[in-house]
């Protein structure tokens, strides 16, 4: 991941102007060469990466989503959550098949996790599929782009969301005011506790016990919307 976000950085600073889509599929490739001939990067299971990314228009942002993130924009208290939805789609019935309420470590959890992850690689990067940031830079025009309005807008991955997706513990324009008023930090404890108090998994059944957090927060300059 740091080194897709590396080259993601890098493709920026050399054609700013560039289509999100164009920018991530040359940090894809230039990842993929950076491996040179040592690694199988056909193997489905090629460590890959969620990507949310988010551009300044001025009077609008652009906004780029691949795989399971979010990104939150709030337009004068008008809200949009938006999200690729084709993850959620792919994995449900696989998840549904491979969760069992309070087996978290457990050996049979250790198995159905293994089990899920397999059954996902089958549509990994593909038509009727999801699509992901791994070695195959035409994933990144399969992403879901827009533009919209915002005055801020928060960026932040399932281990994140789960906040509002999976805990309930705020709607989305709560979640939006603490991340505002306490930062990230403050959003990604309140997770950590949830993930505590639910440690086996028995109210929330999920994968890990604790997944991957980030959340970024924008705001953005209102004179110019």
């Amino acid at each position: 991941m740091r080194q897709l976000v590396a080259r993601l950085t890098a493709a920026y600073t050399a054609a700013p102007a560039e289509a999100l889509p164009a920018l991530l599929a040359t940090a894809i490739d230039t990842v993929r060469v950076d491996h040179g001939g040592g690694c199988d990067l056909s193997h489905p299971g090629t460590p890959a990466a969620s990507v949310a990314m988010l551009r300044d228009l001025g009077d609008q942002v652009e906004y780029l989503l691949l795989s399971d993130v979010f990104v939150v924009l709030d337009h004068r208290g008008d809200l949009a959550v938006v999200t690729d939805k084709r993850f959620e789609r792919v994995v449900t019935s696989v998840r549904k098949a491979a969760l069992v309420a309070g087996a978290i470590g457990t050996d049979d959890h250790i198995a159905r996790t293994r089990w899920a992850t397999e059954q996902k690689w089958s549509h990994t990067n593909q038509p009727n599929g999801y699509w992901i940031a791994a070695a195959d830079p035409r994933a990144a025009h399969e992403a879901v782009t827009g533009t919209a309005p915002a005055d801020r807008a928060a960026l932040l991955t399932d281990g994140a969301a789960c906040a509002v997706e999976q805990f309930g513990l705020f709607d989305w324009a709560s979640a939006l005011d603490l991340l505002t008023m306490s930062g990230p930090a403050e959003l990604i404890r309140r997770v950590r506790a949830a993930e505590l108090g639910d440690a086996d998994g028995a109210a929330r059944p999920r994968y890990k016990r604790h997944d991957d957090a980030t959340a970024s927060l924008c705001l953005f300059d209102q004179e110019h919307r």
